[in-house]
């Protein structure tokens, strides 16, 4: 798995960080903090991308509703369809409604 790459005691230490906050307000004094503006709203557009794709939107919908790139959207389908599966956890915690959305594998 290509997460095993990047796995390390700062990583750690910043993940243990994110299970710590216990409301949104916190989640946005804490990256307010820890990114900037562009790298938030970034993370922010890949996750839009992906319940997009989840939603069976077109690509140009997608770049047209996100502004992301159509290199973008396809890094995430792959992402979405082939990758560690954190992008469909999310997704279906957050929209249990478009769990038979998911791909199959």
């Amino acid at each position: 798995m290509q997460i095993d790459k990047i796995r390390g005691e700062q990583l750690d230490r910043l993940f243990k960080a994110v299970l710590e906050l216990d409301d949104l307000e916190e989640c946005y004094q804490f990256f307010d903090d820890l990114c900037t503006m562009s790298e938030v709203q970034s993370l922010a557009q890949r996750f839009d991308v992906a319940h997009k794709l989840r939603l069976k939107k077109t690509y140009d919908s997608i770049q047209q509703e996100t502004g992301a790139s159509t290199a973008t959207i396809s890094r995430i389908r792959r992402c979405v369809d082939y990758g560690s599966g954190g992008y469909n956890l999310m997704l279906d915690r957050l929209y249990p409604e478009l769990k038979n959305n998911q791909p199959k594998k």
